[in-house]
C-alpha cells in the first residue's frame, strides 16, 4: 500500500516507467493508476490527468534543482556573470532529468502529435524556465522578463535534443551545446546593446548643432 504522502511522487515514476517502457501516446491515465497500485479514487484528487501529471513531473525536476542548488549554495555566492550561473542552472536540471531520459524522450516524441497536450506541456516549461532565471539571479518579470523566459526556453529546448541523444558519462556533449547557445546569445545581445548606445549617440550628436547654433542669440 502507497503511502498517501507519496501518491504523487510515486505516480509520477510509474508514468515516467511506463513511458520509457511502452511510450506516452497509448498509455492511459487508467494504466499509469493500475501500475503505481493507485486507486483512481486516490489518484484523481492528486493528479486528474496525465497532462497533470507532466506538471507534477515539471514542479518535481524544479524542487530538485533548487534542493542541489541550495546545497551547493551556487544561487546566493554572486560568483560568475550570467551565462556562468545559467549554465549551472540549466546543467543541473538535465542531471536531474537523467534518470527519466528514455521516458522523457518518448513522451517529447509524442506529444509533436498531440498539439493540446504540448501546448499544456509549453506552460509548464515557461514556469521552471522563469524558477531557472531567477536561480540565476536574473528576473523573469515584466515584458524584458517575459523575453528572457523565452529566449531561455529555446537554449533548454536546443540543447535538450542534443542531451537526449548524449551518451558521454559526463555530459560533455550537452554541456559543449549549452555553453554554445549561451554564448552566441550573450553575443547577441552585446552587439544589440552597442547598437542601441550607437543610435543614441548619434541621435544626441543631431541635436548638439541646433544648440549650438541657438547659443549665442540668449541674452
Amino acid at each position: 500500500m502507497v503511502r498517501k504522502a507519496d501518491i504523487p511522487n510515486h505516480l509520477i515514476e510509474t508514468a515516467l516507467r511506463l513511458a520509457a517502457e511502452r511510450g506516452w501516446a497509448r498509455l492511459s491515465y487508467g494504466d499509469i493508476a493500475a501500475a503505481a497500485e493507485v486507486p483512481l479514487s486516490k489518484a484523481y484528487p492528486v493528479f486528474s490527468s496525465k497532462a497533470a501529471i507532466l506538471d507534477g513531473f515539471a514542479a518535481m525536476i524544479d524542487a530538485k534543482v533548487l534542493e542541489e542548488l541550495d546545497e551547493e549554495d551556487a544561487a546566493d555566492d554572486g560568483e560568475g556573470d550570467a551565462r556562468d550561473r545559467l549554465f549551472d542552472v540549466l546543467m543541473s536540471r538535465f542531471e536531474a532529468l537523467q534518470p527519466y531520459r528514455q521516458g522523457l524522450g518518448n513522451i517529447l516524441y509524442d506529444l509533436r502529435r498531440d498539439p493540446c497536450a504540448a501546448l499544456q506541456a509549453s506552460c509548464a516549461l515557461r514556469r521552471s524556465m522563469a524558477l531557472m532565471l531567477e536561480l540565476a539571479g536574473l528576473s523573469a518579470d515584466g515584458p524584458t522578463g517575459l523575453l528572457r523566459v523565452k529566449g531561455l526556453a529555446a537554449i533548454y529546448l536546443a540543447s535538450l535534443r542534443v542531451w537526449l541523444r548524449d551518451d558521454s558519462l559526463d555530459l560533455a556533449k550537452t554541456m559543449a551545446a549549452l555553453d554554445g547557445y549561451l554564448r552566441r546569445v550573450e553575443g547577441l545581445m552585446r552587439r544589440v546593446r552597442r547598437g542601441a548606445r550607437r543610435g543614441a549617440g548619434s541621435a544626441a550628436g543631431e541635436d548638439g548643432p541646433e544648440v549650438a547654433e541657438e547659443a549665442p542669440t540668449r541674452p
